[in-house]
């Protein structure tokens, strides 16, 4: 005789003073525990790569410097390509993306290039220009 013998077979108790638990209710007890909640999206964040902002050089500058001249002299609806540094919001460097666009005029005073679309480019985050404005000696 084993220890459970004596209780193999009576029948299953159904409580008198509480109605039986869903079967969606009971499974839920059961399903998978988190115990460290924020882990996946602090390893997520971790993961994410992000670049230090890159030091101009005097050539660059001075290439910058002579792209935004010919830009003021071209004027409106010139359609030209940035790369521009974009700073992440939580942790130090940024990525770099390229923006295309119809400039409608660059804000020297304000430091920034204003297009068409409503995007303003502050020109402290521009990295480089390209269009067909711009001479290939630039």
């Amino acid at each position: 005789m084993n220890d459970y013998e004596d209780i193999l077979y009576h029948p299953h108790h159904v409580s008198t003073r509480r109605p039986p638990m869903s079967m969606q209710d009971r499974a839920a007890q059961f399903s998978a525990f988190k115990a460290l909640t924020g882990y996946e999206e602090g390893i997520d964040e971790a993961a994410r790569v992000v670049e230090e902002k890159l030091e101009l050089t005097e050539d660059r500058r001075e290439r910058l410097d002579g792209c935004i001249r010919i830009l003021r002299d071209a004027g409106p609806d010139v359609q030209i390509t940035l790369l521009v540094f974009h700073p992440d919001p939580r942790k130090p460097g940024g990525v770099y993306l390229p923006y295309t666009g119809l400039l409608r005029r660059v804000d020297e005073a304000a430091g920034l290039l204003l297009f068409r679309d409503g995007t303003s480019v502050p020109l402290r985050d521009i990295y480089d220009m390209y269009g067909e404005v711009f001479p290939d000696a630039l």
